[in-house]
């Protein structure tokens, strides 16, 4: 009786045990945000697999750039802040970039004409609209992601910094970039790169300004490296050519070449490597049948109320087809995996409830408009 009754209390014990462990493995799957990106389809391209160990073992700096092009952001920019918003929710440091400097050149990647160049007065607009809703959506996501993930602690969110990149091009000259930027960077890599080439092979090729776009992109990675402690560049996979731009910089300019040095300087590289600073792409966001959303492919749907009312959003988002709603729901909401495995079901058992869709449109429209 004794030995039966220590039988019992040892395989309690056991099970007791392995639970814990279980618990203890379930959470640090999910404490590396990587791992979450992947499951949630947010992965396209890494520039290596160190990455993973890097996210997992340090609290890190992780930015996307936002060219100030229309007077709102839409949902593809959203795509793309929706991986920053998992960084920041992951106790990590976000910097969304806006591109006021930039945005008065252009990025020729995704088109097939150079942009139309933009006023002052048109700019500024921009600016101040696109700054207003990066922090009202990382705001907001905040509110959002803690009624609905009890695990995340609330004492490891960090504010959100907004940068300007025009912050570090205004004292430099155009002898101070080439002789620094423009040193280390060869030619032939950057028209092999995928959003030169398209261009060259057009019939209204590129222009010198668009074609050094790359480089700006570049030195924005190189001076948040530098500067503010940035590791992680996110962008759409459009944007593989100029953030590998960026982590080739940073391994080939020592710091002394930098032509507008401004002093901060957070840490240096470990050993040299390129593999300090890392690049990751997201899919852009297509539908099933590969039609592409942004303003350039003409139909945005936009972030900014008075563009896209929130009754639009919500229509639009109930509308998703049966192929894509899943891989929305991943992407668009941040709701449990095991939540949307279980509306999936329900939807293939009963799909003329559309509870899917309907589910995917309230939780898109509260994330954005609240």
């Amino acid at each position: 009786e004794m030995l039966r009754s220590l039988a019992l209390k040892h395989g309690r014990a056991v099970v007791k045990t392995r639970a814990s462990m279980s618990m203890v493995q379930r959470r640090r799957q999910h404490t590396n945000v990587i791992d979450t990106l992947r499951e949630r389809h947010f992965v396209s391209a890494v520039t290596s697999e160190d990455i993973v160990e890097h996210v997992g073992s340090n609290s890190t700096a992780v930015y996307c750039g936002v060219d100030p092009t229309a007077p709102s952001l839409h949902l593809g920019n959203m795509v793309t802040l929706m991986g920053l918003l998992h960084f920041h929710l992951g106790g990590h440091q976000a910097i969304p970039l806006v591109g006021n400097a930039t945005g008065m050149i252009g990025d020729p990647s995704g088109r097939s004409t150079e942009r139309v160049a933009l006023d002052r007065e048109t700019l500024a607009r921009n600016i101040a609209g696109i700054e207003a809703q990066l922090q009202r959506f990382f705001r907001g996501g905040t509110e959002y992601a803690l009624k609905r993930m009890p695990e995340i602690d609330p004492t490891r969110i960090r504010k959100v910094r907004v940068l300007h990149n025009a912050d570090w091009y205004q004292d430099m000259n155009i002898l101070q970039f080439l002789g620094s930027v423009g040193r280390y960077s060869r030619v032939g890599a950057m028209m092999a790169r995928d959003s030169v080439k398209s261009r060259l092979q057009s019939m209204h090729g590129i222009s010198f300004t668009e074609f050094s776009y790359q480089l700006l992109q570049a030195y924005d990675f190189w001076h948040l490296y530098h500067h503010h402690g940035c590791r992680i560049q996110l962008g759409g996979s459009d944007q593989w050519g100029n953030i590998t731009a960026g982590t080739d910089l940073i391994h080939k300019m020592p710091l002394q070449q930098d032509g507008c040095d401004t002093g901060g300087l957070i840490a240096e590289p470990e050993n040299g490597s390129v593999d300090t600073a890392y690049g990751l792409t997201i899919p852009l966001l297509t539908t099933s049948s590969g039609e592409k959303f942004g303003k350039s492919a003409g139909n945005a749907i936009w972030l900014d109320e008075a563009k896209t009312s929130a009754f639009d959003i919500y229509q639009f988002f109930v509308k998703t087809s049966d192929t894509d709603v899943e891989r929305f729901l991943k992407m668009f909401t941040l709701l449990p995996i095991r939540r949307i495995a279980e509306v999936m079901s329900e939807h293939r058992e009963v799909p003329e409830n559309f509870a899917a869709q309907r589910l995917l449109a309230a939780e898109v429209t509260e994330l954005i408009h609240g």
